[in-house]
């Protein structure tokens, strides 16, 4: 579905090193790694918002419909929920269908501002839907919840990824508990220049923070 042959991506210092993997139909990829290590910049890089970043370095995306949820839902203040759904597409109807299945059946007609950040998330989350992604991209989806909103959204989007089975995801996360509960696959990024220095299947339940403790414990300056 998409290969990245990204050679680097350089920012008056290195940021991202050589990146070379595959993306198939399905995956869903949680991509952890330390703070600044480049975790967004790498996903910016594949949704192609990373002009540093040639085309041909992305392989496959100019054939798919690519929905991304930033840190900030970026939902346009002035205009009601529906208006901002149907305005990457959806009908009315298809937008109320969307609204209902993120948990806000019947908050079309509220602006974003009347939302409580928990709430825009989800919006935002349907506003993605409504491209009708190939690939999802969430670049630290639970950031700033309280732990019932957070457990609220990762329950939705799981429930979201098992109804669409063909639909990728990559996933921005700090949280290992996050990969055991959404991921079939786990990137982990670290070094200088940043690097994958892990893409595998997810393990047995409980392993991935085992994993997880073993490579934050190496030192991989200059990797």
């Amino acid at each position: 579905m998409l290969e990245l042959r990204i050679a680097g991506c350089d920012f008056g210092q290195p940021v991202l090193g050589e990146v070379f993997a595959t993306i198939a139909r399905g995956d869903r990829i949680c991509l952890l790694g330390p703070s600044g290590i480049g975790k967004t910049t790498l996903l910016n890089a594949i949704a192609g918002l990373d002009k540093s970043v040639p085309d041909e370095a992305v392989i496959g995306r100019e054939k798919l419909r690519v929905g991304y949820l930033f840190q900030e839902h970026r939902l346009l203040p002035w205009r009601t929920l529906d208006a901002n759904l149907r305005l990457v597409g959806a009908n009315t109807d298809e937008a109320e269908r969307l609204l209902g299945q993120v948990g806000l059946s019947g908050y079309g007609h509220y602006l974003p501002d009347q939302l409580s950040l928990g709430m825009a998330r989800r919006a935002a989350l349907a506003r993605c839907l409504a491209v009708k992604p190939d690939l999802l991209l969430l670049d630290e989806p639970f950031a700033s919840l309280d732990p019932v909103m957070a457990g609220e959204l990762k329950a939705l989007i799981a429930g979201i990824l098992d109804s669409r089975p063909e639909m990728a995801m990559i996933c921005v996360t700090h949280d290992g508990g996050d990969a055991e509960i959404l991921a079939n696959r786990l990137w982990y990024l670290d070094g200088k220049p940043a690097r994958l220095q892990w893409d595998d299947s997810v393990g047995e339940p409980g392993l991935v923070d085992v994993l997880l403790g073993r490579l934050r414990g190496l030192d991989l300056t200059g990797s």
